[in-house]
């Protein structure tokens, strides 16, 4: 079997930048590694999930109920997994990831406010992908840790990724909504010993390559030894 690395943080903490600088990094030193992420905008499977973000289940995401919708993310990964990364990772490839199971314990979870339903559904979750649908568990989760202030900055200059003009998806675009899942994030993260990178120092935004320096240390050490 191989590893999985997965690269997790909330929208525009810049998961999918560190995701490339990780993957070069591990590439030029030679291993077999492979850069993933979620959704899989491109695949069939990820239609449900561009109508959520869409708004055509509810006009917010605190609308809709988080078990369907975790379904529609747990079934556009599990056809990634089989259509283009299971002989990879079985003969022992590197996958590194950006978002995996955890992004919807991330995003789905903090609609849920009673502690124990929260942690119901967690179980149930985890249950789901990895028992039931059979996808591979990570081996190390890499929490990017963005601050809500500069991650409202960043998200200002990008564009939505499914169409790539400014709109915003439901979550982009509710500022309640990502401050409950920026705090749900963090609990998580500690609850689940991820392994949390802080971006700011001195109430400033850390460079990317400081950032990506700090991810490739701990992943270094972590999954591989040092």
């Amino acid at each position: 079997m191989g590893k999985i690395i997965v690269i997790e943080g909330t929208d525009s903490s810049g998961k999918e930048t560190q995701t490339e600088e990780l993957y070069k990094k591990f590439k030029k030193e030679g291993y077999n590694v492979r850069k993933i992420s979620f959704p899989n905008y491109k695949s069939p499977a990820c239609e449900p999930v561009k109508m959520y973000l869409a708004g055509e289940f509810g006009e917010t995401a605190l609308d809709v109920n988080p078990y369907p919708v975790s379904t529609m993310f747990a079934i556009d990964r599990y056809a990634s997994y089989k259509k283009d990364w299971e002989d990879f990772y079985n003969n022992g490839g590197i996958i590194i990831t950006d978002r995996y199971v955890q992004s919807n314990m991330i995003h789905q979870a903090s609609k849920i406010e009673n502690k124990t339903e929260k942690n119901k559904f967690i179980s149930w979750l985890e249950d789901l992908e990895f028992d039931k649908i059979g996808i591979p568990r990570a081996d190390l989760v890499v929490f990017i840790n963005m601050p809500l202030k500069f991650a409202k900055e960043l998200m200002e200059k990008r564009n939505n990724k499914i169409t790539g003009k400014s709109e915003k998806d439901i979550h982009e675009k509710d500022d309640i909504y990502m401050k409950k899942s920026y705090d749900n994030a963090c609990e998580i993260a500690k609850i689940k010993d991820w392994k949390e990178i802080k971006c700011e120092k001195e109430n400033k935004l850390k460079s990317i390559e400081e950032i990506s320096n700090n991810i490739y240390a701990v992943v270094k050490s972590n999954v591989f030894g040092g």
